[in-house]
């Protein structure tokens, strides 16, 4: 609750998973590939391997498949045999895929036509293994997605891991001017002499700007790498302005799931904090695994029972506040104690309007989080983990909660 608090962060999602109450929406892909898969659809772009190809893959509701339906029979369609040529002569060709709720594949041509069945045969026959492999990894990052929603507080730093480390200048400077050089003619010729010295004129002091741009850029840069060395080595200890800015940065270099609001404030002495989390409701969480049938072209749905869904709802909720909280006690030495709530939106039914449901509230002391294995933190239960601090938390052992009243500021 925003009111109780003097500050707030606002944590965009990093790892690109989404969650929102229309569903699930996650874009994940290596470099020269993407793809989105969200409730109303799933896109994509890729190359494939070993073949050339590239694709677009878009993963949309049942609703859509007649309209697309439609458009391939009203639109136009390029013979399969031309398709065979084509696919033997060149090195690429551009290739869409749509691939509908329940996992089904339509072929689309580069340009957005769609193809024939004829089409998708010779596509799958000559692409066939290539295809397969894109979807298997896709299906594995979908997968492994889903399950790092519960593994959170894998990542935690050790309390004791605090400073700043800074960062070198990556961007390289521009290089040098090529000077071109004086033919023998140019001597029989002084305008086109002139003219090559102006070029060359022009070039250098083309250089000298870009490089005197550059040398700005590192040295803004360097300062502000030397700023915040300072800041989290030495100013975070006393000072409120500098521990807010070092957390507010720490948070917002961790790959969040999702859009996450945190208020928070400090106390007056700054060894305490006290923060809100505002967590993910659990209809927003996703709701299925995904499998590649050994000889098909088709991804296929596995839906989560509803114990499953419930575990990875309370341990990605509690691994929130974990990780929190692990950014609090390694980056702000100067805190001794923390207060961490936890809260959702739930419709009232007495009013029929939303309001804030606290699923837990924990008060943690530096030394009590100082037990915790950080070395072995994929075996650590972050659920049992907060039941070793100072825990209000009415949960049943299937994982419903009720609401409590978190710890109120002092």
């Amino acid at each position: 609750m925003g009111f109780r608090f003097q500050r707030r962060i606002t944590l965009a999602p990093g790892i690109r998973l989404n969650l929102s109450k229309r569903g699930l929406g996650l874009s994940v892909g290596p470099r020269g590939a993407s793809l989105s898969v969200g409730p109303s659809g799933v896109h994509g772009h890729a190359g494939i391997p070993g073949t050339g190809l590239a694709y677009r893959q878009k993963l949309n509701t049942r609703s859509r498949r007649g309209d697309d339906r439609s458009v391939a029979a009203g639109g136009r369609s390029r013979p399969a045999a031309a398709l065979d040529t084509l696919l033997a002569d060149v090195e690429s060709f551009p290739v869409q895929l749509e691939i509908e709720a329940e996992g089904s594949i339509q072929y689309f041509h580069g340009d957005g036509m769609p193809m024939s069945d004829d089409e998708a045969r010779v596509l799958r026959r000559l692409a066939r293994e290539s295809l397969r492999e894109q979807l298997e990894l896709h299906c594995e990052r979908l997968n492994a997605n889903l399950d790092r929603l519960g593994q959170l507080h894998e990542e935690t730093p050790h309390p004791g891991k605090n400073g700043y480390i800074t960062q070198d200048f990556t961007e390289t400077p521009p290089p040098s001017p090529q000077q071109q050089q004086s033919a023998w003619w140019h001597f029989l010729l002084p305008p086109a002499k002139r003219r090559l010295e102006d070029e060359n004129r022009r070039r250098q002091a083309a250089f000298d700007e870009a490089y005197r741009d550059w040398e700005w850029r590192k040295a803004e840069h360097d300062a502000a790498e030397f700023a915040r060395q300072h800041r989290e080595a030495e100013k975070v200890w006393h000072d409120p302005d500098a521990m807010e800015q070092t957390l507010r940065e720490r948070l917002e270099e961790i790959d969040w799931p999702r859009e996450t609001a945190i208020d928070f404030d400090l106390g007056s002495d700054v060894s305490t904090i006290a923060m809100d989390i505002d967590l993910p409701g659990e209809e927003e969480m996703p709701d299925r695994y995904w499998t590649l049938p050994a000889k098909q072209e088709k991804l296929t749905p596995r839906k989560l029972s509803d114990t499953r869904q419930r575990k990875l709802y309370r341990d990605h909720v509690h691994g929130i506040a974990f990780r929190v909280l692990g950014a609090v006690f390694a980056r702000l030495p100067a805190v001794q104690e923390a207060r961490i709530s936890g809260y959702r939106q739930v419709t009232d039914p007495a009013t029929g309007g939303e309001r804030d449901q606290y699923l837990f509230s924990v008060k943690i002391t530096r030394t009590q989080w100082g037990k915790i294995h950080f070395d072995k933190l994929d075996q650590v239960d972050p659920v049992a983990a907060m039941e070793a601090f100072t825990l209000r938390r009415d949960m049943t052992k299937t994982g419903i909660f009720r609401d409590i009243e978190p710890f109120m500021l002092v």
